[in-house]
C-alpha cells in the first residue's frame, strides 16, 4: 500500500449524529466566497484525517457545530474549525474571547485505552476542561497540542467538552503574522480562535508521541528517532519499515529514544521533478512477547533529499538540491482565505493552491509568516514544491512601537521547527521578515540551525540586519533582499547564497473577484495581457540575474490576491488567473 492510499485510507471517521442546529446553519454572508464553501457544511468539515505522517486508523472528528460564547456575551453556534471572524463560522464578528462548548461519546470499543484531544492550532490563550476538570492551558497560534483526557472522562454518556481562548492580536507582542484589528493595506483579517481541525484518538498506553526523520542522501540512510509514551521504554521495541511501491526495502529494529537507521540504497531523490516518496511503517512492539505483540503502530512517509550550499562551476556560492544548483522560482504564499480566513474551507481548495502554483510552472513557494496545517505540506510533498516556511511575526508595521514577547516568539519558533521538520517539501526556515519584530537575529538563527542542522536558515527576508554598535550582524544562509517591482540581485558571500525574498506585485483588481471597491497594488497593471508581458519581463531579468549574478532564488509576490491587495497571480477566490498560464509557466522556467 503506497502513503497515498494509507492517507486516504485513514479518512475513515466514527460517524457523527449531526450536531443540534445543524438545519439552521448557514455561513455568514462575506464580501467574497470561493467555489469550495458550497461543499462546507455541519456535518462535512475538512473530515480528513489531519496528521498524513503519523496516521492511525481509529479515530473521531470533533469538527461542526459547537456552541460558543462571545466576550459581549452573545451566545451562538460556530462552525469549527472556522475563526469567528470567518463567513465560514457563520458568525463572522470579532471577539477576542470565546468560550467554546460541545459534547461528544466516546465509542465503547475504545475501553481500556488512553484518550487523547488533539487540536491542530488555536490562536491564542487556550484552556481547556472536560466534565468540569481542567485539562490545561496553551500558548501559541499555529502549533499542535494535545491532552490526555482519559481520567477526566465519565464512564458512559455524554462527555463536556469546554475550551476558553483568548487573543490580544496587535494588542501584545507575541507572534501574529499579518492579522490585524485594524485591516489595510499589507494586513488582514485577524483569526481567533480554533482555526484548524480538533478530533480524538484511542492509543495503548504504551504508544508512539511522536517521529522525527531526517534523509542523510550521503549515507543512503534514514535516520528516525521515535518518542514514546512515558511507560512505552521500558515496555516496547520500535520497528519500522520503509517501503517503496508496496515492496519491502528496509527494515531495523531499535530503542524507543535511540537514533536509528534504516538503510535506503541507491536512493530515488525526491526534487520538483521526481517528487519520489517512500513508505514508512513504525510500531512498538513488546519486549516480553518477542516481537509477538504490537502495542501501537502508526503509517508515515518520507523522501530522500540534500539542501545544502555548494560552489558552482564558477565559485560562487550557490543553494545545491541534491548536490546540483536549482534556479528557485516561486510566489509568497499568505494562505489567506476569503470566507474561511485563516482555514481553507476543504482539502480540495487547500490543494488546489498547491497544483496551482505547479501549474504555472514554479518550483517553490515561500509560505509567509503564517504556519499551515500539515495536509498542506503534505500536497507539496506529494506534487514537488520546494517550501521556504516562514515564522510568523511579530508584526510592527505599526506607527506606534509595539510589545514584543521574545520568550513566547522562541517556544513558537522551536515549536514551528519541531513540528513541520519530517516534510521532505520544506527546505528553509524563515526566522523574520524585514524588520516586523527583529530582535537576537543571530542567537535566534543559530538556535534554528542547532535545531535542524539539516535545512537552510534565512535569518531576515528582506535583509534589515541588527547592528551591534557600527557593526553589521550577518548571519544564516541566505543574504535575501526586497526590491518592488525588481527584479535585483544581491552579492553572493563566502558563506551566503544571494537570493530575492520578494519582488514584482503587478496589480490587477478583476470585478466581482475582489474583496472590496478600494484595491490596490505595487505597480497597476490594466489587463491581463499586459499584466503577462511584464510578468514575462520581470521573470527573463531574474533568470539573467541568476546566470550572470549567482541569484540562487526569486519570489514573485505572489500567488493570490488578498483582501484589498490585488497583487496576486490570481484572485482571492481562486477563480480568474490573472496571467495566461502557458506563458507564466514558461517564463517561470526560463523558456522563451
Amino acid at each position: 500500500m503506497n502513503h497515498l492510499t494509507v492517507v486516504l485510507a485513514a479518512l475513515f471517521t466514527l460517524p457523527l449524529v449531526p450536531p443540534a442546529g445543524a438545519a439552521e446553519w448557514k455561513p455568514a454572508a462575506g464580501p467574497l466566497k470561493t467555489r469550495w464553501a458550497k461543499d462546507v457544511s455541519p456535518d462535512k468539515v475538512l473530515p480528513e484525517y489531519p496528521r498524513p505522517q503519523m496516521v492511525r486508523k481509529d479515530w473521531m472528528n470533533l469538527n461542526g457545530l459547537w456552541d460558543v460564547k462571545l466576550s459581549d456575551g452573545t451566545a451562538t453556534k460556530i462552525l469549527v474549525p472556522f475563526a469567528v471572524e470567518s463567513a465560514l463560522s457563520g458568525v463572522m464578528k470579532y471577539s477576542d474571547k470565546l468560550s467554546y462548548r460541545r459534547s461528544f461519546e466516546v465509542p465503547k470499543d475504545w475501553n481500556g485505552m488512553r484518550v487523547l484531544l488533539h487540536f491542530g492550532a488555536v490562536d491564542w490563550e487556550t484552556k481547556v476542561s472536560l466534565n468540569g476538570k481542567e485539562l490545561g492551558t496553551h500558548r501559541g497560534g499555529y502549533d499542535a497540542f494535545s491532552f490526555d483526557i482519559t481520567d477526566a472522562l465519565k464512564k458512559d454518556g455524554a462527555q463536556e467538552l469546554t475550551v476558553n481562548v483568548f487573543d490580544a492580536t496587535d494588542l501584545a507582542g507575541e507572534p501574529r503574522g499579518k492579522q490585524t484589528l485594524t485591516p489595510k493595506g499589507i494586513k488582514y483579517t485577524p483569526t481567533t480562535g480554533i482555526w484548524q481541525t480538533v478530533w480524538l484518538e484511542p492509543v495503548s498506553p504504551t504508544h508512539i508521541k511522536s517521529l522525527e526523520m531526517v534523509a542523510d542522501v550521503d549515507a543512503q540512510c534514514l535516520r528516525l528517532k521515535v518518542n514514546g509514551s512515558d511507560k512505552a521504554g521500558d515496555a516496547a521495541m520500535v520497528e519500522a519499515v520503509a517501503s517503496d511501491g508496496g515492496k519491502e526495502i528496509a527494515r531495523v529494529s531499535g530503542e524507543i529514544g535511540a537514533d536509528i537507521k534504516l538503510a535506503i540504497p541507491d536512493p530515488k531523490l525526491w526534487s520538483p521533478d521526481t517528487p519520489h516518496l517512500y513508505d514508512l511503517k513504525v510500531s512498538l512492539k513488546s519486549k516480553e512477547a518477542a516481537g509477538s505483540s504490537v502495542a501501537d503502530s502508526v503509517s508515515s512517509y518520507f523522501g530522500m533529499r540534500k539542501i545544502a550550499l555548494g560552489k558552482d562551476e564558477n565559485g560562487v556560492t550557490r543553494i545545491m538540491l541534491n548536490g546540483k544548483p536549482v534556479f528557485q522560482v516561486g510566489p509568497l504564499d499568505q494562505g489567506f482565505w476569503p470566507d474561511g480566513i485563516y482555514t481553507a474551507p476543504t482539502d480540495e481548495a487547500l490543494k488546489f493552491d498547491v497544483t496551482q502554483t505547479k501549474r504555472l510552472g514554479f518550483n517553490c513557494t515561500r509560505k509567509h509568516v503564517k504556519v499551515e496545517p500539515d495536509r498542506w505540506y503534505y500536497w507539496c510533498d506529494k506534487v514537488g514544491l520546494l517550501v521556504w516556511q516562514d515564522m510568523p511575526s511579530i508584526n510592527s508595521y505599526a506607527k506606534v512601537k509595539q510589545p514584543i514577547d521574545a520568550p513566547q516568539f522562541k517556544i513558537e519558533l522551536t515549536q514551528m521547527v519541531r513540528q513541520k521538520s519530517n516534510h521532505p517539501s520544506i527546505i528553509m526556515w524563515v526566522v523574520f521578515n524585514e524588520y516586523q519584530g527583529i530582535h537576537d537575529t543571530q542567537a535566534l538563527t543559530a538556535h534554528v540551525k542547532a535545531l535542524d542542522p539539516s535545512r537552510l536558515v534565512n535569518a531576515c527576508s528582506g535583509e534589515h540586519a541588527e547592528k551591534v554598535g557600527e557593526t553589521v550582524i550577518k548571519c544564516g544562509d541566505v543574504y535575501d533582499q526586497h526590491t518592488y517591482p525588481g527584479p535585483s540581485s544581491p552579492k553572493p558571500e563566502a558563506d551566503r547564497a544571494a537570493v530575492l525574498g520578494e519582488f514584482g506585485g503587478l496589480g490587477l483588481a478583476i470585478d466581482g473577484h475582489h474583496w472590496a471597491q478600494r484595491t490596490w497594488g505595487y505597480k497597476g497593471m490594466k489587463n491581463v495581457e499586459e499584466l503577462t508581458t511584464r510578468y514575462e519581463e520581470l521573470l527573463a531579468r531574474a533568470w539573467e540575474l541568476n546566470a550572470s549574478e549567482g541569484l540562487s532564488a526569486v519570489i514573485y509576490t505572489q500567488i493570490t490576491d488578498v483582501e484589498t491587495e490585488c497583487n496576486g497571480l490570481l484572485t482571492y477566490d481562486r477563480e480568474i488567473n490573472k496571467v495566461i498560464p502557458e506563458r507564466a509557466a514558461a517564463a517561470n522556467t526560463g523558456k522563451k
